[in-house]
């Protein structure tokens, strides 16, 4: 069982839903965390309302521009010692593909994909050098099970679990842990905040995500799985939980399924 206590956590996507809960239940394991979104002031109203929040630390970050991302944070962390990195932002989608400008794929692209690759980018070379650190990365289900009107956040969560499965796979022989986290529907306002075809906001939230398990409970089991070392770990209920089950199993199926929903 790893401790989470005293480590360094650099958390994305801190201030709302998932990654708000992960916070709270981060700091009061007793972690160290690095609080990052694009949003400084909730960032700054979360980090004091955190025990010992002297020991916490906010880094502002838009995650829709990696490479700058990546240049910002190596600056900011040149001499911090991250132990954990969690991979939690993303945006989602709600609209059909043949209705989707390109533009809308490249932005759930740059920051459910690229951001990924260029956060773990900034931390790995110290992790390996050390040779104990631990990445973690909430993809999706809908990284194992395409959907209607998620043709863009589908892409980008699958493309993201085989980019995990290839780190993993690379990271064994220098003792650096490898997590992927594949939440099904949960009630947060990742509906509200899905871009639509034309790259607008949603603006409402959907009768799946409503009906999912609590933010807390995705963040719990997030922790359980650091704390276990899983490679690999689904976080839900009902079809959202057994989805990539039937898919591997049942395929047929399960695509008859999906298709008549």
């Amino acid at each position: 069982m790893t401790s989470i206590k005293n480590k360094t956590v650099w958390l994305t996507g801190a201030s709302s839903g998932i990654g708000f809960a992960l916070a709270h239940q981060l700091a009061d394991k007793g972690a160290r965390l690095i609080l990052t979104s694009r949003r400084e002031k909730q960032l700054e109203e979360l980090r004091q309302s955190l025990p010992n929040s002297e020991q916490h630390q906010v880094l502002a970050l838009d995650l829709s521009q990696p490479e700058q991302a990546k240049e910002t944070a190596s600056g900011a962390l040149a001499d911090k010692h991250v132990d954990i990195l969690i991979n939690n932002a993303g945006v989602s989608q709600r609209s059909l593909a043949m209705e989707t400008d390109l533009a809308v794929y490249r932005t759930l692209m740059e920051v459910d994909y690229f951001s990924v690759v260029a956060l773990n980018q900034v931390v790995l070379p110290s992790m390996v050098q050390r040779g104990d650190g631990h990445i973690v990365t909430v993809s999706s289900v809908a990284g194992k099970v395409g959907t209607k009107l998620r043709s863009g956040y589908s892409g980008a969560k699958f493309a993201v679990i085989g980019y995990m499965d290839c780190l993993r796979a690379e990271m064994t022989e220098h003792n650096v842990c490898c997590t992927t986290v594949l939440p099904g529907f949960v009630h947060t306002q990742i509906a509200h905040n899905a871009l639509t075809g034309d790259g607008s906001l949603r603006g409402s939230e959907d009768q799946d995500n409503a009906g999912g398990i609590s933010p807390q409970q995705c963040a719990a089991d997030i922790i359980r799985a650091i704390e276990t070392n899983k490679a690999e770990v689904i976080s839900g209920k009902g079809m959202s939980k057994v989805a990539p089950l039937l898919q591997r199993f049942l395929p047929g199926l399960l695509r008859k399924m999906l298709a008549n929903r």
